[in-house]
């Protein structure tokens, strides 16, 4: 068992046999220019600052052999999964299901629904799609976990304050021991990333616990050095 230094306090990871590295949503969509981001009026470069650290996270686990889970927000090609009040939401020029530069928005299988080239999953990998902002709704991967006896969950991806804080949160709700990795998620809003990080590991970690990359890697390393 390692500490990895961590916000409220430090973090316990006692094996790498039961933790798992979740990805939300570093899709096209919101990434790129000609996404649903930025047909929200949002400045979508913001996003990109954190693809170098998520590849070296990747790197890592994928040199360990451990599950990588992706998610993907979209909806099916005739929405019958995506509630009018979703679509409508926004008041924006171009809604989910309209035509944009990256094909029909966050609807699966769309070019700009897929995951940015830069983080690509690879055979195996596994990947949620999920119709809502948490990747326990109307999902298997609850089912996937427990297959996996995965009971350590950490968290990267887009945006903080939504779908990954979201997701945070129902995985709290099931047990799982949750991390955030900060520099490994973004929002298009720096006090909304702030606010989401603070909220998270407020009152002794109500949420679940915040730290670096670099403190998450170093403390893999070891684990795994340990093992050999």
């Amino acid at each position: 068992m390692v500490s990895i230094p961590a916000q409220p306090y430090n973090y316990e990871l006692v094996s790498l046999n039961n933790v798992a590295l979740v990805i939300i949503d570093m899709q096209r969509d919101f990434l790129e220019p000609g996404g649903f981001g930025a047909a929200l009026g949002n400045d979508v470069s913001r996003l990109r600052s954190i693809i170098p650290v998520l590849k070296q996270l990747l790197t890592t686990f994928r040199q360990l052999n451990l599950p990588i889970i992706y998610t993907i927000e979209g909806h099916k090609s005739d929405l019958s999964d995506c509630p009018p009040a979703k679509i409508n939401r926004g008041n924006c020029e171009l809604k989910i299901g309209d035509i944009g530069l990256l094909g029909r928005i966050l609807v699966l299988g769309e070019p700009g629904n897929a995951i940015i080239p830069e983080l690509e999953p690879l055979p195996g990998e596994i990947i949620i799609n999920k119709p809502g902002k948490g990747a326990f709704y109307s999902t298997n991967l609850q089912a996937k976990l427990s297959e996996q006896k995965i009971t350590h969950l950490i968290f990267t991806g887009v945006t903080t304050e939504v779908c990954v804080q979201t997701t945070m949160r129902e995985a709290n709700d099931r047990g799982f021991e949750c991390l955030l990795i900060e520099d490994a998620t973004e929002s298009y809003f720096p006090e909304f990333k702030q606010a989401t990080i603070e909220m998270i590991r407020s009152q002794g970690g109500i949420v679940g616990w915040t730290t670096k990359a670099e403190n998450l890697l170093q403390a893999m390393g070891n684990l795994s050095l340990s093992i050999k």
